[in-house]
């Protein structure tokens, strides 16, 4: 139930900023097309076309989760259910917190372009088509219900993330509840909001979608190695960004996101870990093994040192610190050392478990070679040996 009032209220606040700015000129033309004027009418032809939409977003959203579900169905003759629940977990936690951070500070993150569909000229082409061929208004809705859209996708990967019809369908519908009340006042009531009330309330539902992606990542009860993993390579993948972008661009492109992510992932982590593994209880951490105490004491440390490059990645921060802005970032470098050292030493199926065996080891193995080679591919000296300084990009002054 909190998960669909919360979805409701996404739908709601964002209504007033994003649907407002994108789909307004939309519903004007909609309302141009009834012929009868009447307020009456006129209310019944948009309290049609928005029940068409929303049923639509019902339908897409039975959908998702009816694919959600044959997917966690496979994965359970697989043997694999509980991985892929995981999965689907942390990718829905990461894109709304996406979606959140984009809704507060669009400049924050960098655009995705399947993330952002339909804009400019390509939506209004679209929505002129629909307009023009179709008058009746819930079958209008419907169709309407359909254009791809960027803040839908906030509810639509929220849909995918539940694996069942129902929930799926009900995650859509409170989403569309959510933004009927803007969207069949827009015609009567657009002018009541000015435009910086609409934008705080856009950037409210921001901060609700940022809830939801925190708690879809804290909430499933085994994610501790997930979403460290997941925070080593985000932060391993920022770290190669910019020495390789002669050679793979798109991780430069992306850099600040990944560095962000890895942050987000690594308190996700914390949490599980102190959680379920202590109850919140850190006075047990003095019971555990001393490489064990080692490995959590790096891994606060670790996590210590990404604080201040997380809190400044934002564009103000970099133009008023310069080049102290880039020393701080630097702290990944230890950052990432003192996670391996955290994850060698506690993680499970390293050599924080009580037998240790081939497997261990081997992991062991492929994560030291990993924090190695990243540290050499950040050192210029290392690309000279392989006579591929040429292709080495340097950081700027």
């Amino acid at each position: 139930m909190l998960d669909l009032l919360l979805i409701a209220s996404v739908g709601f606040l964002g209504s007033f900023g994003h649907c407002l700015g994108m789909c307004s000129p939309l519903t004007v033309a909609f309302s141009l097309s009834n012929k009868n004027t009447s307020r009456l009418a006129q209310f019944r032809f948009n309290l049609l076309l928005n029940l068409g939409r929303i049923l639509s977003y019902a339908l897409v959203g039975a959908a998702i989760g009816s694919i959600g579900s044959v997917l966690i169905a496979g994965g359970q003759l697989a043997g694999i259910d509980s991985a892929l629940r995981r999965g689907l977990a942390i990718v829905t936690g990461i894109l709304l917190i996406w979606y959140g951070l984009s809704n507060i500070n669009p400049d924050w993150l960098p655009k995705v372009p399947i993330l952002h569909p339909m804009q400019g000229k390509l939506h209004n082409h679209l929505s002129k088509f629909i307009t023009e061929r179709s008058h009746n208004p819930a079958i209008l809705g419907m169709i309407w219900g359909l254009i791809p859209c960027g803040f839908l996708y906030t509810a639509q990967i929220k849909a995918a993330e539940t694996g069942n019809l129902v929930q799926g369908a009900m995650t859509m519908l409170a989403f569309g509840a959510g933004t009927a009340p803007m969207m069949i006042s827009t015609g009567l009531f657009a002018g009541v909001l000015s435009r910086d009330r609409r934008s705080q309330l856009f950037k409210l539902a921001g901060w609700v979608t940022l809830t939801i992606g925190l708690l879809t990542l804290f909430r499933s009860s085994d994610m501790v190695d997930y979403t460290g993993h997941a925070a080593l390579i985000c932060l391993m993948m920022a770290l190669i960004a910019r020495p390789i972008s002669r050679i793979w661009a798109a991780p430069l492109r992306y850099r600040r996101a990944l560095g962000v992510g890895a942050f987000v992932l690594s308190c996700a982590h914390m949490g599980h870990f102190l959680d379920h593994t202590f109850n919140w209880n850190l006075s047990a951490i003095v019971f555990l093994l001393p490489t064990q105490q080692i490995g959590i004491w790096s891994g606060i440390s670790a996590l210590g040192l990404m604080l201040p490059a997380a809190f400044t990645s934002f564009d103000k921060a970099v133009s008023k610190l310069g080049f102290i802005w880039r020393k701080i970032h630097l702290f990944s470098i230890p950052a990432l050392i003192l996670a391996g050292v955290h994850t060698v030493m506690s993680g499970s199926n390293y050599l924080g478990e009580i037998t240790i065996d081939f497997n261990n080891r081997l992991r062991v193995g492929i994560l030291i070679f990993l924090v190695i080679s990243v540290l050499l591919i950040r050192s210029r000296f290392f690309w000279s040996l392989l006579s591929l300084e040429s292709l080495y990009v340097s950081a700027k002054k």
